[in-house]
């Protein structure tokens, strides 16, 4: 049975939307007209107008005007069926320019597939009381399969304006302005983001701010963890949202649960054994969480290289790049963006800057992602609290850019500075000041061992 989140999304109103849609841009509606039938709208006159819209433009290549419109209502039979149309055209035209007609085209698809899985679910009664089994399955593979072998690809020199259109990404943004300045305003739907440190860093607190942050913004996140059981993931998110160290939690109770309060998105954690799952087993227990409601808009899985494979490969190198591939298939599927963490090789701890090839077994993972930063935390800076950020791909501007961090793990304090900026300066210097706190300390620590009886 389908939600009513669902049943909501795709009805009568979205359905009007993307007759609006059909009508009011020629782009759109030359790249759907091979998927677009009548059946698939629930009200008489909205079959009626879909119907000569997509049989105007196979013949003319526009969409009808309201002229033509006046001319074909004569052929219709009834004075009462008439009015129907008229009054449903009149609220189709009112629709024009609506702001959130982006989101009406990104989710056509879909609403095409679920309408034609609809219909041959429908078909297959009859076809399992007369025993056709192969023509079920036919049918529902192809319900499935709806659009996408009618997709012959962007015709360049024709679809100039659809290309053109101001199209949002509509994008999870980060905590942090440098890097969604980076990113065109943060993750997008499919998309993968991937944080790369030696263990020990700190890669899942910056995973837990990247879903905090989310949460904080109003998207639902669901975080997989592969490494810590689910309350203790939940632990560093309080420590993240009250800046009540880890340590201190359980002391504080009451102000935890204050501070936690008027959050209207939901945080869902959900732990696996180390290779315990596979993309697989997340896209089927997503299926039942979308079933109770739960539409996550952000997916943090920490961290990929714990994932098994859904298909077996030869080697290491192969199985983790596969990994990788179906995580970013996941995404686009689902239409949402992902983030994930990955291992450097040990060498990566002395770099003052990790770079690509400093990514532990796969570099398959670094042509799969979208989005790649390295996090160097060398032991002067977890003195300091600092770190520095360092941007190894993007695929959505500039990369190569290093960018000073505060990263205070005790506290969940993580911020990401501009290097040109006070606080970056300042982070600057307090990680050059991380070598002299050093020092000091191994200095105390000689003094204290030293022999008292020298003769």
């Amino acid at each position: 049975m389908e939600t009513i989140d669902n049943l909501q999304k795709f009805g009568q109103s979205y359905q009007a939307k993307v007759v609006a849609s059909l009508l009011e841009s020629q782009p759109f509606l030359n790249q759907v007209s091979d998927i677009t039938k009548k059946d698939f709208f629930e009200l008489e006159a909205d079959r009626w107008i879909v119907g000569e819209i997509v049989s105007y433009n196979l013949n003319n290549n526009s969409a009808p005007t309201l002229d033509v419109f006046k001319v074909k209502l004569n052929e219709v039979e009834t004075d009462a069926q008439k009015k129907m149309i008229v009054d449903r055209l009149q609220q189709v035209y009112d629709l024009f320019a609506s702001p959130d007609s982006d989101f009406i085209k990104q989710e056509y698809l879909q609403f095409c597939k679920r309408q034609k899985l609809k219909s041959a679910i429908f078909q297959s009664v009859d076809l399992l009381q007369s025993g056709k089994y192969d023509e079920v399955g036919t049918l529902i593979q192809d319900a499935l399969r709806a659009g996408l072998e009618n997709n012959l690809g962007h015709d360049y020199f024709l679809d100039i304006l659809y290309r053109l259109e101001d199209v949002k990404r509509n994008s999870v943004p980060t905590g942090w302005k440098p890097i969604n300045e980076l990113m065109d305003g943060g993750l997008g739907p499919g998309e993968l983001g991937v944080v790369v440190a030696p263990s020990g860093i700190g890669k899942t607190w910056i995973l837990c701010k990247l879903g905090a942050d989310a949460v904080a913004l109003g998207f639902n996140v669901l975080h997989y963890s592969l490494e810590l059981s689910e309350n203790y993931v939940g632990c560093r998110y309080d420590t993240i949202y009250t800046g009540i160290p880890l340590a201190d939690l359980k002391n504080n109770k009451e102000e935890i649960q204050r501070k936690l309060k008027g959050y209207s998105a939901r945080l869902m954690i959900k732990n696996y054994p180390n290779r315990g799952a596979s993309v697989k087993t997340m896209k089927a227990h997503i299926d039942k969480l979308r079933a109770q409601g739960f539409i996550p808009h952000l997916i943090i899985i920490d961290y990929a290289d714990l994932l098994k494979p859904v298909n077996k490969r030869d080697g290491l190198y192969a199985e983790l790049g596969g990994v990788y591939e179906e995580i970013r298939g996941m995404g686009g599927e689902l239409g949402v963006p992902i983030w994930t963490a990955s291992q450097t090789n040990r060498g990566a701890l002395e770099d003052e800057v990790i770079h690509a090839d400093s990514i532990a077994d796969s570099y398959a993972k670094v042509m799969t992602a979208d989005f790649i930063m390295s996090v160097s935390r060398k032991d002067k800076d977890k003195l300091a609290n600092t770190a520095r950020v360092h941007v190894m791909k993007n695929r959505f501007g500039p990369d190569g850019l290093t960018f000073p961090t505060k990263m205070d793990t005790m506290k969940g304090e993580i911020e990401i500075y501009d290097a040109q900026s006070s606080n970056g300066i300042m982070a600057t210097k307090e990680s050059n000041n991380g070598v002299q706190i050093e020092k000091k300390l191994l200095h105390k620590k000689y003094l204290e061992n030293m022999p008292t009886d020298m003769g």
